[in-house]
């Protein structure tokens, strides 16, 4: 899905004039700079936050760590269930992740602490400390890889979009791999070097709005793109004839039962395909790693205080996730590709607008790293230095080494991101379901609640239903592999 498209690459050698959405998006491209201003004088000019972040603040951060790319392939997970469908799992899951918070809270509250790390540590002493450090660890980096490999393989195409320049160039600001080392070193990296994650609340709070931008574009062309679509064609520079962009069958092409699986949207599907939906439903809602930090420097703290916190980011999101999911599927029905924007792009490379939607997606994946990056360094520092209290050198020392070991990830090792979905398929539901529930029946006290209370039975389903998706996911991947498929990929 990251992986651009020959075909992709192919038109953008090409132009293609049009007026429609060309003037809305130069307009928000302006508001989005004018954003980014005030953002920069924010960070600058703002008092210290003391070790507190305000209530709003710690919404943004935990709405921006529970975003990720994924939200781009939830039209297509919409496309395989079904709109009442999709709309009961994603309902399932965010419950499921508020109630996995709650669980996080309430062992927190018992015993005093606000470290995932600590949390497995008094369950479960050092394997429980370093199972849940190296689950952290492994997690983000995997989210933190995917993430800069779509800045690598999407920012050049973007550049050369608006410039309409030659596919052929090897003009520098075209390498992915240079850019995806600038936007490391001047964006990501100052981020990641300060010393509060409640700093970040006015980054996170410019990248939620970039992806509402995203969903106000995918509303507005709901309204703009006929079904079925006439997709755009060019000549190669090869001289090849007219192409169609669309590896899919060509929509004006399909007759009888074929057409109406393309043209007709499905309120219920149930297929081959419906299941691996399931597992990427499942980890939309992954944010359990930044939980106990936000908690941590959250004004006024209490567990009632970050669970409306929890519940306030996961109902912002769960409601984008829903509307983006929706309009997208509704505007390509079943002509939908597990990459939304991609779907445009077979309509007109070259809409402004959708550019525009391009960069602010690429902006918010860009911003949602720091965030990520903050519980690896801390669960790096309660594994190697638990003892150790704050200090600059080590502070800023393994932020550089895990950007650049990241960056050389993404540059030399690209093939390593299909490794990372087992590792994914195997630490989400850890994070997410097992180690909550598993901490929670070992910390509170069997006096309080014994092992036959409705809660501590709850939990206990609970670990079950996470290891359930984990086997279910790295079921979907394997076959994958054997097969020669990609329905099982999806990101955070």
């Amino acid at each position: 899905m990251m992986e651009p498209a020959q075909s992709e690459m192919n038109i953008l050698s090409n132009g293609k004039s049009h007026d429609l959405g060309d003037d809305m998006g130069v307009i928000m491209l302006f508001f989005l700079l004018k954003q980014i201003g005030d953002l920069l004088s924010a960070l600058v000019f703002s008092p210290q936050f003391e070790g507190k972040t305000s209530f709003g603040m710690s919404v943004f951060n935990l709405g921006n760590a529970i975003m990720g790319s994924g939200i781009l392939g939830l039209a297509y997970a919409m496309a395989n269930t079904g709109v009442l469908l999709f709309w009961f799992l994603l309902t399932a899951v965010a419950a499921l992740s508020s109630y996995s918070i709650h669980l996080l809270l309430k062992s927190s509250g018992i015993v005093g602490i606000r470290a995932y790390e600590q949390l497995g540590y008094r369950a479960f002493g050092t394997p429980g400390k370093m199972a849940a450090g190296i689950a952290i660890t492994l997690q983000n980096i995997g989210a933190m890889s995917s993430y800069l490999y779509i800045v690598k393989s999407e920012l050049p195409l973007v550049i050369q979009a608006f410039l309409k320049g030659d596919t052929d160039s090897d003009l520098w600001y075209l390498n992915g791999n240079y850019l995806v080392i600038m936007v490391s070193a001047s964006i990501i990296l100052p981020l990641a070097l300060m010393k509060q994650l409640g700093y970040l609340g006015y980054t996170s709070g410019f990248s939620l709005s970039c992806m509402v931008f995203f969903l106000s574009a995918v509303i507005y062309k709901k309204f703009q793109i006929p079904c079925p679509f006439e997709e755009f064609s060019a000549n190669t520079t090869a001289g090849h004839p007219s192409v169609n962009v669309s590896t899919h069958i060509p929509t004006l092409i399909l007759t009888g039962s074929a057409a109406l699986l393309i043209t007709e949207s499905h309120m219920f599907m149930c297929s081959s395909q419906t299941a691996y939906t399931i597992p990427i439903l499942a980890f939309a809602f992954v944010c359990h790693p930044e939980v106990l930090p936000i908690y941590t420097e959250l004004r006024n703290p209490t567990k009632k205080r970050m669970q409306q916190v929890s519940n306030i980011s996961i109902l912002v999101m769960y409601t984008m996730y829903f509307l983006a999911a929706l309009f997208g599927y509704l505007t390509f029905k079943g002509n939908v590709e597990p990459e939304l924007l991609h779907t445009y792009s077979r309509i007109d490379p070259y809409d402004t607008l959708i550019l525009c939607v391009r960069v602010a997606v690429l902006t918010a994946v860009t911003l949602t790293v720091p965030i990520v990056l903050f519980p690896v360094r801390r669960a790096i520092q309660q594994m190697l230095f638990p003892t150790k209290s704050f200090n600059w050198l080590r502070h800023i020392a393994i932020a550089i080494i895990l950007l650049t070991f990241i960056n050389m990830l993404v540059i030399f090792a690209p093939n390593i991101l299909g490794i990372f979905g087992i590792i994914g398929a195997t630490s989400a539901p850890c994070l997410i379901f097992i180690f909550p529930a598993v901490f929670y029946i070992r910390i509170v006290p069997k006096e309080d609640e014994p092992m036959n209370s409705t809660p501590k039975i709850l939990a206990a389903c609970f670990a079950a239903l996470g290891v359930s998706f984990m086997v279910m996911s790295l079921s979907f991947i394997f076959i994958d592999w054997t097969t020669g498929g990609g329905h099982a990929a999806g990101g955070h």
